[in-house]
């Protein structure tokens, strides 16, 4: 993750008479300003408002300054800049059956990161236990101190409420039952604690890499189970109880035959997920147990694995369609385990999707494969808690007490 974190979920700062030094902090952000003088033409404060305003940023961590702008006449102007490296984040996307964990600083730059298998299935206790021994361990790599944590950010692959910090149960996890994410990590790291759905977090990682000029972006992961996520100017849709996106489960007509983990019959994740691919393939051939085994028979050009990946990306198409029509978004990302198989999943999306959707809805839609692969979700996470800890309000809340970490 490299370059300047885009701010995500904050939107456009409100024009104000006086703005505070966490207002100012976000014209620098959003590279609407670079020097003092930047900040006296936008917001009309006199150069002892603005030059106290900036020594209170700088000396609390948030700002420094550094090189020198071009010249106007006189003096060349110091450049401002988020001091990036005064704090770091903590990552972590954890899928059904791998989890990527990664240390960030404040201008998104990756110092370290890993990955590898876990089992979600085992319970929350496991897997948070999972991601805290991977924080410990990137942070000495890293040569950072939990002293300069300044947040976690979590991508679950379950709904969680964002309200309460607990994990929403479902039937397809109901080893983690009513748990509250926040509290178990409160407890061994500080600053705040972002859980999210997965998707959601992935589709925010996406929106970072996107360009400029796309307001809205819907992202399916497909990987053992099925999920979206949906980013309207750079906040994520939850919906009124969290369920946005929650795509997997909604019933397909002709496929009442398809018993789904989650109880009910013909559900989309049951006939399209990597998990139900690896299901009808493994029937002919054992050595098909998951979603990884499906992208290998596919790579290496199985017929059968092609055919089935093709119908999956028809079926994920129909659904697609509905949500493209509702959301009419820029960009249409595919992403998960299953997306490694590149175009014999999207061209059965593109087809239906264009097939099935209004024009308006398709007129200048782009489905693509993500940009940042696996990252996604580690990305995304990451720049949620950036953009918490950045806030104009909690930057004014803390303006006065230590430097950063300030969680």
């Amino acid at each position: 993750m490299t370059g300047t974190v885009r701010r995500v979920e904050g939107g456009d700062m409100p024009q104000v008479s006086a703005p505070s030094a966490g207002q100012l902090l976000q014209f620098v952000r959003q590279g609407r300003a670079r020097t003092r003088r930047d900040l006296m033409e936008l917001t009309g404060l006199s150069r002892s408002t603005v030059a106290q305003r900036v020594e209170q940023l700088v000396s609390a961590g948030y700002l420094r300054e550094g090189g020198v702008d071009v010249s106007t006449g006189g003096r060349r102007p110091s450049l401002l800049r988020i001091d990036e490296g005064s704090a770091v984040v903590l990552a972590a996307h954890l899928g059904a059956t791998h989890g990527r964990a990664a240390v960030v600083d404040l201008s998104g730059r990756t110092l370290a990161e890993s990955a590898g298998r876990l089992s979600v299935a085992d319970g929350v206790e496991p897997t948070l236990a999972w991601a805290a021994s991977r924080f410990h361990g990137l942070l000495a790599e890293a040569g950072r101190s939990m002293a300069e944590v300044c947040g976690v950010g979590l991508g679950l692959p379950c709904p969680v409420d964002r309200r309460t910090g607990r994990v929403i149960p479902t039937p397809m996890l109901s080893a983690w039952g009513d748990h509250d994410i926040v509290a178990a990590l409160s407890a061994q790291f500080p600053g705040p604690i972002l859980a999210d759905n997965d998707a959601n977090m992935m589709a925010l990682g996406e929106f970072t890499a996107i360009e400029a000029g796309c307001p809205t972006l819907v992202l399916v992961k497909v990987g053992t189970g099925i999920g979206a996520g949906i980013v309207e100017e750079g906040r994520v849709l939850h919906g009124a109880g969290g369920a946005a996106g929650e795509i997997g489960h909604i019933r397909l007509r002709g496929h009442d035959d398809v018993l789904c983990g989650c109880g009910a019959h013909g559900c989309l994740a049951a006939v399209a997920s990597g998990a139900a691919l690896a299901r009808d393939l493994g029937r002919s051939d054992p050595s098909v147990r998951e979603t990884a085994d499906v992208v290998r028979l596919v790579q290496a050009g199985d017929a059968a694995a092609v055919r089935r990946t093709r119908e999956a990306g028809r079926v994920l198409g129909e659904v697609l369609a509905t949500l493209v029509s509702v959301t009419n978004p820029g960009v249409l990302v595919v992403s998960g385990a299953l997306a490694r198989t590149g175009e014999h999943l999207l061209s059965g999306i593109r087809e239906v999707v264009h097939q099935v959707a209004r024009d308006r809805s398709t007129r200048g839609l782009r489905i693509v494969e993500g940009r940042l692969g696996e990252r996604a979700g580690v990305i995304g996470a990451a720049s949620m808690v950036v953009d918490r800890v950045l806030a104009a309000e909690a930057v004014d809340a803390r303006i006065a007490g230590p430097r950063l970490p300030v969680g």
